[in-house]
């Protein structure tokens, strides 16, 4: 096939005299462009890393000149696509545990016990090595609440001298060991109590009123930055390697640009220095937004702005470090998202900033060219946020939700009207039974079963995006297809266990394919301010497109996941083949 396309293209050549526009390379196949324009194509032509050409094969023959243009025949293997765009996920911070050696803990599979003898081992591990810090992430809230929390006493006798600190699966709460709390000044070295509370967060008492180890919100981050040593944790090297091996996965699975949800996470620019490196050297093969946090027990709120201004040096080339992540509240199901109906036991969650606050950092962020990227789980915490950017902010920063759980039905128009984006949890939506049951038990009851919205943001024009949150979800698919099959069928991918009844939370906000497929590729672009030179493969936009061994438009809606990214093109160069 391919030597009759090659063979037939050549005797254009021959009739139409000299051809100037010679094409790098010409793929042929069906083309989903995500161009309303010309929504399906035949083929494309790439040149010096832009589209030259979308259109029928016949056009496309006229690019192409044997021995120089490489000519990829794809018709009838599946589908070419733009590539796709993550809109929030932690793959720098995921990667450096494994680089670093850090310690993973499984979030389905390990229990209390296995959990305390992992630790045992990382302890042993980080002696020998004449290492001051054990970080780590993974373990389930949920799980571990019905078994009872591991105890500060067994953390203490398993790591009496090194600081412990272990990340639960979802980011949002901790263990810590007392040597952790004594380098964060939460206790002394008799174990008295010097620092109780944590503004936005909470330090867990037993009934003596001691630490007990738990740690929850903005507690987490205060003790992580304080309790651990991050110039051993996170070295040039690891940050390096990290970047790599991020940007290797997210390549395998069709994603070409990628916004990290928290990249100065161990306190430090070390990502950001590692980026720009990358990027200087030819070796950065995706679009790379970062975002700087700073959590509510800050003391001066206006000097972390200057901190967070003055990563802008590093937004070039591939880099985009124009964002400021914020986290308004935790999560509903862990009992500290921000909601606007009670809890069942009458608590409204954890608010880590005031309105007005948020408003103020909105206006100085915006004013200075940058987009808040804040975390909402509640309908309380997202109110909160868009009556922020209503107020202060700018429609030209394209502020966004990240998450949204629920949302106010008021919310919705708000969003529309003023440019806010929502990167929506599209793979959220199927749970276990087990978890069912438990959420109508934790969450308030007006927002128990209908969380995620999808189908009302395209009904009310917000632009939404995707997101996997990795490793927060970890087991939970990460790539766009099984992200897109779960977005329209509800189905039951949970954790690729096939055996694990599942049901739908909100089946009514379920979305198309077409709509999914817009939320990984132009609403993605939307969101980083590229949509003029990348989203959809029309001509004179970068060349950043997959092949892809299914057509998921087309395909039987249950076999979506199982399309598999053949090749990944970045700028017009292949970045990733399938083995």
């Amino acid at each position: 096939m391919q030597k009759s396309i090659i063979a037939s293209a050549i005797a254009v050549l021959l009739t139409a005299g000299c051809n100037d526009r010679t094409a790098d390379t010409v793929v042929f196949g069906t083309v989903r462009t995500a161009d309303e324009g010309t929504p399906v194509a035949e083929a494309i032509a790439v040149k010096d890393g832009r589209y030259v050409y979308v259109g029928d094969k016949a056009g496309a023959a006229a690019y192409i000149k044997e021995g120089v243009t490489e000519v990829i025949d794809h018709t009838g293997k599946g589908m070419v696509m733009p590539g796709c765009f993550e809109g929030h996920a932690h793959y720098l911070m995921a990667a450096s545990l494994g680089c670093m050696g850090g310690l993973s803990i499984d979030s389905q599979k390990d229990d209390v016990n296995s959990f305390l003898e992992k630790l045992k081992l990382a302890y042993s591990d980080a002696k020998e090595k004449g290492k001051s810090s054990i970080f780590g992430f993974g373990w389930s809230y949920l799980n571990f609440s019905i078994q009872g929390m591991p105890t500060i006493e067994q953390l203490d006798a398993i790591s009496p001298d090194i600081a412990v600190f272990i990340h639960d699966s979802e980011g949002h709460k901790s263990l810590a060991n007392s040597q952790c709390l004594r380098n964060a000044g939460i206790i002394d070295a008799e174990g008295n109590v010097l620092k109780g509370e944590i503004r936005g967060g909470k330090i867990s008492m037993d009934a003596d009123g001691k630490p007990d180890g738990l740690l929850l919100e903005q507690a987490v981050a205060y003790v992580r930055n304080k309790g651990l040593n991050f110039d051993e944790i996170l070295t040039d090297d690891v940050a390096r390697q990290s970047a790599l091996l991020s940007q290797q996965m997210l390549l395998a699975n069709g994603y070409v640009s990628y916004m990290d949800g928290w990249s100065n996470y161990y306190g430090n620019t070390r990502f950001y220095d590692e980026a720009e490196k990358l990027d200087a050297a030819g070796d950065l093969h995706i679009l790379l937004g970062l975002s700087y946090e700073f959590d509510s027990s800050c003391e001066d709120v206006d000097a972390e702005l200057a901190k967070a201004f003055e990563v802008r040096k590093y937004t070039k080339g591939h880099i985009n470090a124009d964002f400021i992540k914020l986290f308004i509240d935790g999560t509903v199901e862990g009992g500290t998202g921000l909601t606007i109906e009670p809890y069942p036991d009458g608590h409204e969650g954890i608010a880590n900033w005031e309105e007005d606050e948020v408003a103020d950092i909105t206006g100085k962020a915006n004013a200075q060219g940058f987009t808040m990227h804040i975390h909402t789980m509640g309908d309380g915490a997202v109110h909160r946020c868009v009556n922020a950017f209503v107020e202060k902010g700018t429609k030209e920063a394209r502020n966004t939700l990240v998450h949204v759980r629920n949302m106010p039905d008021e919310d919705f128009r708000r969003v529309a009207e003023n440019d806010v984006v929502v990167v929506g949890g599209m793979l959220w939506h199927v749970l276990s039974d087990d978890i069912w049951d438990r959420i109508k038990m934790i969450a308030p009851e007006g927002v128990a079963w209908k969380s995620y919205p999808m189908k009302s943001f395209f009904d009310n024009s917000v632009v939404m995006t995707s997101h996997c949150d990795f490793p927060a979800t970890s087991g939970s698919p990460n790539d766009p297809f099984g992200i897109m099959e779960i977005a329209v069928t509800g189905s039951s991918l949970y954790h690729g266990q096939p055996d694990v009844h599942t049901r739908t939370w909100w089946p009514e906000e379920l979305i198309t394919r077409e709509q999914a497929f817009q939320a990984l590729t132009v609403n993605g672009a939307w969101q980083m301010h590229c949509e003029d030179e990348r989203g959809s493969i029309k001509v004179g936009k970068y060349a950043d497109f997959l092949l892809i061994d299914k057509d998921v438009i087309e395909c039987p809606v249950t076999d979506i996941h199982n399309a598999k990214v053949i090749s990944t093109w970045f700028e017009g160069k292949k970045v990733y083949q399938k083995k």
